[in-house]
């Protein structure tokens, strides 16, 4: 089994196995003979669940380190593989194993013709089974894959980067450096040629490759869409195109069947997240999305929207709580039939980004929200029109989707990370949503509007100041004294705490309970418009009570 080196982020390069993908996640390769595939769900881990497993044995040292960054344990059950017994016992001359998730403990079995679901239901490990793929292929829907080339009225090449005040990072020397992006897409067609992206490969900087629809390294395949979304990251000519992130690294991921629409690609999908986490991916740039299928029987509906029923939106949402930024395309459906953004979109923790066009307009085609509970999304906006990308030996071309206005944000959040290396997701989530020129008023369309990279990178610094500030402090207000308006910053991710404000004779001003917070500063507006004086802020938390007197000055 080859080796490949990952960064740090600090100049240090680890080795990392692929023992962990053939072990856990892609044990056969995908015949064509293969037609129908089932998703089995595991009662629980077996014989693994008991078994000492050292963090080194289960995820790469950089892995380890964004999570102990994070303050995530290290490991956690859902790090623990699937058990092999359960997955032999089911092996067999008819079902054929294709991948696992040790997240969702479950395994996607493949067979030639139909077969009798009740002999897997009837193990006693097994707690279900639901079939993901049937005989088909892309036939009544646009593949949303198909992108066209656009050639009129086109904005500056380096409008998606001007759009949201994004040279200001990199002139200042933040292109991603150290960041390690993962591409979950459906093929890279000539991106091992494409002369944008030569800086890229003369730098080795395309870490590792793996296509778990077929079970093998080669990416360079298939569909040409996952090229053009590397240029927009990656990409350099200038005067032509100008990456978001030219400097960081890139694990490029095969999670789509282009050949058709079904369910298991979200199996494909959560297996290329958990290779992601493995290797120590910051950042997955996921320019997919489902809800349709060539067997309608398995389509979503909206009321699915709810951040907790889609199996891909799970496992997205799972990949952020392991610390990973995870960015995903709204999805392109206003203009059709389904109106509303795409899974794992929806997901509380998945970056939504929806797409403008030159001139700060929301596209008709961009996907609208809210989630099917009242949640904001899409969650930001970007340049996702006339954005250049190249497919072509030497050719740019420009675009339209979500497809590219998602690799724009993937990018200039990976300069952020690059620039505030404390900044956990959620901080660079929160400064997004921050910066957004909707914030105020954020809708179903824009979202939190078009974000400000200058604006975002100020507030993560000043959080990184405060902690940096403080060592010994698990929550730090500021500024103290304040006019206006005053903000807790805090260490660890809070989840679940209360807030309640007094004033010094201990007369209660003001209360709030935070049932799911996951942010790591809290803007606290309550003293906005109260008389000067001294105040006490008590915030009670899981971890521990903490108190602060603060000072309004007269506005």
């Amino acid at each position: 089994m080859k080796a490949f080196n990952l960064s740090t982020g600090k100049g240090v390069k680890i080795a990392f196995t692929l023992l962990l993908l053939s072990a856990a996640n892609c044990l056969y390769g995908q015949g064509s003979t293969y037609y129908y595939y089932y998703r089995v769900y595991f009662r629980d881990k077996g014989e693994n669940a008991t078994g000492n497993y050292a963090p080194g044995d289960l995820i790469s040292p950089r892995a380890m380190y964004r999570r102990q960054k994070s303050g995530i344990p290290v490991p956690d059950f859902r790090d623990i593989p699937v058990y092999t017994g359960y997955l032999n016992q089911i092996s067999s001359s008819v079902f054929k194993l294709h991948c696992t998730s040790k997240w969702m403990n479950t395994a996607l079995f493949k067979t030639q013709s139909p077969a009798d679901i009740n002999i897997l239901l009837d193990l006693s490990f097994v707690s279900d089974v639901k079939i993901v793929k049937t005989p088909g292929y892309k036939n009544n829907f646009i593949d949303k894959h198909d992108f066209q080339i656009e050639q009129a009225d086109l904005p500056p090449f380096d409008r998606p980067i001007a759009m949201v005040n994004g040279y200001p990072l990199h002139n200042s020397g933040y292109d991603g450096k150290g960041v390690l992006i993962a591409i979950l897409d459906g093929g890279f067609i000539i991106a091992d040629q494409i002369s944008s992206l030569n800086d890229l490969r003369n730098r080795n900087g395309i870490k590792a490759t793996y296509d778990f629809v077929n079970n093998n390294k080669s990416v360079y395949s298939n569909s040409s869409h996952g090229t053009a979304v590397l240029s927009v990251l990656a990409g350099k000519i200038p005067g032509s195109i100008e990456g978001t992130a030219p400097g960081a690294d890139y694990l490029l991921l095969k999670t789509e069947d282009v050949e058709s629409e079904f369910p298991c690609e979200e199996d494909f999908w959560a297996a290329g997240a958990e290779f992601a986490d493995s290797a120590g991916a910051d950042i997955i740039s996921s320019s997919l999305g489902y809800y349709d299928f060539n067997d309608p029987t398995l389509n979503y509906k909206y009321s699915d929207l709810d951040g907790n029923t889609a199996f891909v939106t799970r496992a997205a949402d799972i990949a952020a709580s392991k610390g990973i930024l995870v960015v995903n395309s709204a999805g392109n459906e206003r203009n059709k039939n389904w109106k509303r953004i795409i899974f794992p979109s929806d997901g509380d923790s998945v970056l939504a980004v929806g797409a403008v066009d030159g001139n700060n307009i929301i596209s008709t085609f961009s996907s609208a929200g809210p989630s099917a509970d009242g949640r904001i999304k899409p969650d930001i906006s970007t340049m996702g029109v006339s954005v250049p990308v190249q497919t072509a030996l030497s050719l740019v071309d420009r675009s339209n989707g979500t497809s590219f206005s998602c690799p724009v944000l993937s990018g200039m959040a990976a300069c952020l990370m690059q620039a505030v290396p404390m900044a956990l997701n959620t901080d660079v989530i929160e400064a997004l949503h921050s910066s957004g020129d909707r914030h105020n008023s954020p809708d179903s369309l824009y979202g939190y509007g078009i974000p400000d990279m200058v604006d975002a990178l100020t507030m993560l610094k000043l959080l990184q100041n405060f902690l940096l500030g403080n060592p010994d402090k698990e929550t730090v207000a500021g500024p103290n004294p304040f006019t206006d308006d005053i903000e807790i910053a805090f260490r660890l991710t809070p989840g679940q705490f209360k807030l309640e404000i007094f004033t010094i004779s201990g007369n209660l001003v003001a209360e709030r309970n935070y049932p799911d917070y996951f942010g790591r500063t809290l803007l606290i507006t309550e003293l906005r418009n109260k008389e000067e004086g001294i105040y006490i802020i008590r915030i009670i938390t899981g971890y521990g009570t903490f108190t602060h007197k603060v000072i309004k000055l007269k506005n």
